[in-house]
């Protein structure tokens, strides 16, 4: 799911939800992507994953400080909690994703 301004609240509102700030310049993001990608079809229905492109909602990359890409901010109803930012391997990932959804 694609995140704007107009829906950002929305869509972030209920349970977890991971938020991909990336941009398509960014060749980071683009080695992420696969990886969260995989994430997205092994945590079906226990997270939310939304992307937001930096070049095109850089208020909402404003507003939860994300001043470098690839960064993954996760949400709880609504609520940012934690920010990560680099690249990781899909196992790391996935314990994270695991972790936070036990919190």
């Amino acid at each position: 799911m694609t995140g704007t301004k107009e829906n950002f609240s929305e869509i972030t509102a209920a349970g977890t939800t991971i938020v991909d700030f990336w941009a398509p310049w960014c060749g980071p993001c683009k080695m992420m992507n696969p990886i969260l990608e995989q994430l997205e079809t092994e945590f079906d229905h226990k997270i939310n994953f939304v992307k937001v492109n930096v070049d095109d909602n850089q208020t909402i990359a404003e507003q939860y400080k994300v001043m470098s890409i690839p960064s993954l901010v996760v949400f709880k109803d609504g609520v940012a909690k934690e920010k990560i930012t680099g690249i990781f391997p899909k196992e790391k990932l996935a314990r994270y994703f695991e972790k936070k959804l036990a919190e």
